[in-house]
């Protein structure tokens, strides 16, 4: 009998994390939704999803004291996934108004905007392919390059450590959409809607959570 992984689902009042938390149960993972600091301690991996502003996710964060204590998990090399939101704010900073909180900091770099171009629309919303450039990456073992997956954004992350970036997307600029960093990993969009390509992602992100 495969032994399930407790993961710790980060609640900051994001709109789709029953999404997420359903996606993750269909894959195997017991799942706890949680907004405090000490439920991280005996979690096997956690997820922080979002939708959207960036502010207003790290003011969220900050007010449930969760800041630091998702610093403490990522650090204790336990398996960690952002999700959209969840990735943006893993970096320094971001230039969505009013761009005042800053963000993680566990990577440089800022989150900016979509550029203005004739037949490009900001938000990004639909289905749009990956490219993986880091095969390796154990979130994407089994997701071939070329994967399509599901986006909802205006605004994605410009990473200072190229070294990081494991997946790309084309949406009228070249973006980093998946990075992995050990134990680290996040996506710009959102494997729980994502179907059948998703759910692989997530399942690998269970995996590295079970036990041995």
């Amino acid at each position: 009998m495969v032994r399930e992984a407790m993961i710790a689902l980060i609640d900051y009042g994001a709109g789709n994390i029953h999404s997420v938390e359903k996606a993750l149960r269909f894959v195997g993972a017991e799942v706890r939704r949680t907004g405090e600091p000490r439920d991280l301690r005996g979690a096997a991996a956690a997820v922080l999803p979002g939708v959207g502003a960036f502010d207003d996710c790290a003011r969220a964060l900050a007010a449930q004291g969760m800041t630091e204590a998702v610093r403490e998990f990522i650090r204790s090399g336990r398996p960690f996934l952002g999700i959209c939101i969840g990735y943006q704010i893993l970096f320094e900073r971001s230039e969505e108004p009013p761009g005042q909180t800053p963000g993680l900091g566990l990577f440089k770099g800022s989150v900016v905007r979509f550029p203005d171009r004739v037949g490009l629309k900001a938000p990004q919303i639909g289905w749009n392919q990956i490219e993986i450039t880091r095969p390796e990456c154990p979130l994407f073992c089994g997701v071939p390059s070329g994967s399509w997956v599901y986006f909802v954004h205006s605004y994605y992350p410009r990473p200072e450590e190229p070294e990081i970036a494991a997946a790309w997307t084309e949406y009228g600029v070249r973006f980093v959409s998946g990075i992995w960093r050990e134990n680290l990993f996040a996506t710009q969009f959102h494997p729980e809607k994502s179907q059948r390509t998703g759910l692989r992602i997530l399942r690998n992100f269970v995996e590295l959570a079970r036990p041995a």
